[in-house]
């Protein structure tokens, strides 16, 4: 079976692709050449016109959120609008939390 490939994202360019191993060397956007993040192999892209949803994405990826695999449901939950971000910041700076906690979590309080 061949190794899993990883979806890697250039912000910049609102743009996508799936890579395998590199062996550690840093990945480039072949568009602007600016560092590859790497999201996960369960990430799956917005349209390239969704300024709202690669809005999102940013909040997301900065924070440290990754897409990878989980056992049976894929990655867990991941908020899709800027509004769920929004009121799930609130909710960690009230508390203390890091945002990657919270960020993940699909319910804030309960």
């Amino acid at each position: 079976m061949p190794p899993a490939k990883s979806s890697f994202v250039c912000l910049p360019c609102r743009a996508s692709y799936k890579q395998g191993n590199s062996g550690g060397r840093e990945r480039r956007c072949p568009r602007c050449a600016k560092p590859l993040i790497g999201a996960g192999a369960a990430f799956a892209a917005p349209r390239r016109r969704d300024t709202a949803a690669w809005r999102t994405l940013s909040v997301l990826l900065n924070a440290g959120v990754r897409f990878g695999m989980g056992c049976c449901d894929g990655p867990g939950y991941r908020p899709r609008t800027l509004r769920e971000v929004k009121e799930r910041m609130v909710h960690a700076e009230r508390t203390g939390e890091p945002y990657a906690d919270v960020l993940v979590r699909e319910h804030l309080y309960g």
